[in-house]
This record gives C-alpha cells, sequence and structure tokens, in this order.
C-alpha cells in the first residue's frame, strides 16, 4: 500500500504539467501563490503526520536530534550535488551538466524525502497514518509539477518531452516509499526517529528553499496566503482521517 500511495502521489507531478500543453507562461504572482501552497501542505504534514507521531511514539530528545540530522543531510545534499532552481538559481559545485538535468536533479532533491514520508507514514499506522500524507503529497505534487514544467518550457524543449521530465522527477517518490519501508523492515524499532528523520528532510526543504523562493519576485503576500490555504487544507485532509 504505501509503495502503490507513493507512486500515485509522485504521478501526480505529471498532472501539474497538463497546462503546459495550452499555455506556455503564468504570471509571477500565480507561481508565487502556488509555491506558497504547497509549502503550507508540506509544513503541516510536517508537524502533523510526522514529527508529531515521533515525539508522542518515540524519546523526545532523540526524536529532535535526529529530526535536525534528517535537515542536516539535505543541507550537505545542497552543498555537495550540483543542480538548479529556476527562481534562486544555481547550487552545489560547479558543473558541466546541463541546465536541463541541473533542474531535474533539483526536483528530485525535493521529491525523495517526500516519497519517503509516505512509505514511512504507511508502515507507521496503515492507512489512517499513510493515506493523509499520500493525499496531500499528491495535491502538493500538481502545483509542483507545473513549477517543473515552466522552466522546461523556457529551455526550448518539446512539449511531449517536458511532459516526460515532470513524471519522471515524480517518479523518485516511489523509489523514496521503498526506500522507507524497506529499511523498517530490516531494522526494527527505529520507526519514531525515522518520522523525525524526514520531517527534518521535509522542513528544511520548505523553510530554506520554498518559502524564500516564493518571496523573491515581490509577491511574498499572495504567497503567505497560499501557505496558509495549503496548510488549512491538509488539516482538513487529516481531521477525516483522525
Amino acid at each position: 500500500m504505501g509503495l502503490l500511495a507513493s507512486t500515485l502521489a509522485g504521478l501526480a507531478t505529471g498532472i501539474g504539467a497538463i497546462p503546459t500543453l495550452f499555455r506556455r507562461d503564468f504570471s509571477e504572482e500565480f507561481m508565487d501563490t502556488m509555491l506558497g501552497f504547497s509549502a503550507g501542505i508540506m509544513l503541516a504534514t510536517t508537524f502533523i503526520s510526522l514529527l508529531g507521531p515521533a515525539i508522542e511514539q518515540g524519546n523526545p530528545i532523540i526524536a529532535i536530534i535526529v529530526m535536525i540530522i534528517g535537515a542536516l543531510l539535505i543541507h550537505l545534499v545542497d552543498i555537495f550535488v550540483p543542480h538548479f532552481h529556476p527562481v534562486a538559481g544555481p547550487e552545489g559545485p560547479p558543473s558541466r551538466i546541463s541546465k536541463i538535468l541541473l533542474i531535474i536533479i533539483a526536483i528530485i532533491i525535493h521529491n525523495f524525502p517526500e516519497g519517503l514520508a509516505v512509505g514511512v507514514s504507511f508502515s507507521f499506522g496503515g492507512i489512517v497514518s499513510g493515506l493523509p500524507v499520500a493525499i496531500a503529497i499528491a495535491v502538493q505534487n500538481v502545483p509542483e509539477g507545473l513549477m517543473v514544467a515552466l522552466p522546461l518550457l523556457r529551455e526550448k524543449i518539446k512539449k511531449s518531452r517536458v511532459a516526460g521530465y515532470t513524471i519522471l522527477t515524480g517518479l523518485v517518490e516511489p523509489l523514496g516509499g521503498a526506500v522507507g519501508i524497506l529499511a523498517l523492515y530490516l531494522i526494527h524499532g527505529i520507526l519514531p526517529y525515522t518520522l523525525a528523520f524526514v520531517a527534518g528532510a521535509m522542513m528544511f526543504v520548505v523553510i530554506d528553499e520554498m518559502i524564500p523562493e516564493s518571496h523573491r519576485k515581490g509577491f511574498g503576500r499572495r504567497a503567505t496566503f497560499g501557505f496558509f490555504g495549503g496548510f488549512s487544507i491538509m488539516i482538513i485532509i487529516e481531521s477525516f482521517f483522525a
């Protein structure tokens, strides 16, 4: 179930590319609002579905330490893996890799922890815990898919290839889900701290990248209200499974 849910959540990224079949550009205001919306969903998921259960089921101090380790890992990936953010620009060491591939790598870095979150959540509490996380990730993957597709279109890539690249970035999520499920199957007793680890990784992406990027072009207030919208939707989704 965890592997299937993470696959479907990843494929939702491809849905976000559909609007690019009809138009090649969207306003910066709209894109920043959608980025804030995605950040709100991810942060709410982190606190409600990952960090909260990790603290309740395990040692709070250890959970916090593991959360910080998860954030540090993404920090190190940002430093040592070359990639390109459409708004913030290049990160990591200099590279001769094409800009297209660097953009794809950046999205993969975002998506792997999301897939891991789905897999671990299903391992933690089955459908009741895992399904709301999968739904939330799928919902936020739709605008994320649009954000992947648009910069690829600006690089003069054919629309058919843009759709393929966008789906490819989403398919890293079932890989993350499989890693999470396998780790918990092989190593018993680490489940609460795996939740905390994923929470740290996702929080780092939201706070260090998504929120700042949504404020860079002068539409920070729109992005803030988008954030509250995404955060609220995640709470509503969780309430159906409480």
